[in-house]
């Protein structure tokens, strides 16, 4: 490291100190919520995606999910010379619950990249939006891909971070099997009683005789549905009947299933280069079964979600972050080890269906 870089790097770690009230923020320090808080909101920032879902700070780490939905109705008359009037909640009283779950986000960053950034009047910046930039794309990674909680998670065996925690859509499977289908028909999915998926299977998607269970003996190709718009149209049915009608829906779709054609980058942004928005959201210029269709970094490649984007949750315990910045002159690098408690949640089960296995052509001849 450069002595100009080394003057540099040193004001930035007293400045973490500072506002940490840390004396030596190279040993392990709670992060205080203030600055909590304002890193949650870079974080929000720094991905147009997690801009439109929720990052919610809670206090306990295990508890009753804290979104509200509107599943119910609530208009009522009563009599109350006979009887107390009985207040109804709006939201989803399913027994699902969260639970958040340490992750360690530790990042490094090379000598010779701070030597590069030392003439820049934003050094500081440029550090701690690094740090943010590649912690945002993990946390969509683990929302769309998560499935457990390893105790000694495996990068190389699971890439897209499968093992750190339990996405939304892990849940919609565990959590509402009714709003998870992976069949033709799109029935929801059968477990028996050990969990296990029982009638598992592939839904095909295109141009071909569509399935009829009536007629015996078909000998030309077969499909599930003609198109995707006809999937999304089927899916919308295995939502809670309130909310089939919301205006705010949207159907998420991985890249296999629609031409790259039908998807412009969202052009999101401040009067400054330094206001605008990771462009991470890709919307269709088409509709998918009368919702609007947007594509998102790290959602499988051959499934669809069909919810609202304010359905989704990040939770994060306030309290559990932790910190600490080593500079390793063994490596020729620095070192930034952060640590958060997070639980991935869907609000309402009701208002998100999953649909799984979706393949683009006919069904191989019997």
């Amino acid at each position: 490291m450069l002595n100009a870089t080394r003057a540099k790097y040193d004001a930035y770690t007293q400045q973490i100190g500072k506002l940490n009230n840390v004396a030596d923020p190279s040993r392990s320090f709670e992060v205080l919520p203030a600055v909590a808080q304002t890193l949650r909101a870079k974080l929000k920032a720094s991905s147009d995606f997690l801009s439109r879902i929720n990052i919610i700070p809670v206090v306990a780490q295990e508890g009753d999910k804290v979104g509200v939905g509107v599943k119910g109705t609530i208009a009522s008359r009563t009599d109350t010379r006979t009887k107390d009037r009985e207040p109804r909640y709006p939201g989803d009283l399913d027994a699902t619950r969260y639970r958040c779950e340490k992750t360690d986000f530790d990042t490094l960053i090379r000598y010779e990249t701070l030597d590069a950034w030392a003439h820049q009047p934003n050094f500081q910046p440029l550090i701690r939006d690094a740090i943010i930039t590649a912690k945002a794309m993990d946390i969509i990674t683990i929302g769309f891909n998560g499935v457990k909680v390893a105790k000694d998670t495996d990068p190389v065996t699971y890439p897209l971070l499968q093992d750190v925690n339990k996405g939304w859509l892990q849940h919609i499977r565990e959590d509402a099997p009714e709003r998870h289908a992976a069949g033709g028909d799109l029935k929801p999915e059968v477990r028996n009683a050990a969990g296990v998926v029982t009638t598992p299977g592939k839904i095909y998607v295109g141009a071909g005789e569509v399935v009829n269970p009536e007629k015996s003996n078909l000998t030309t190709a077969k499909v599930d549905f003609v198109n995707i718009d006809a999937v999304v149209y089927a899916g919308i049915e295995l939502l809670h009947e309130n909310y089939r009608e919301d205006t705010d829906l949207v159907v998420i779709v991985g890249r296999e299933l629609v031409n790259d054609k039908y998807f412009a980058i969202v052009n999101a942004s401040g009067d400054k280069a330094t206001e605008q928005l990771a462009r991470d959201v890709l919307l269709s210029d088409k509709k998918l079964g009368g919702l609007t269709a947007i594509r998102v970094p790290k959602f499988p490649k051959d499934a669809i979600l069909i919810t609202t984007l304010a359905n989704l949750s990040v939770y994060e315990q306030i309290g559990s972050e932790r910190r600490k910045i080593e500079d390793n002159a063994k490596r020729d690098q620095i070192e930034n080890y952060e640590s958060v408690n997070h639980a991935y949640v869907v609000e309402d089960m009701g208002k998100a269906v999953l649909i799984e296995n979706i393949v683009m052509g006919t069904k191989p001849a019997a």
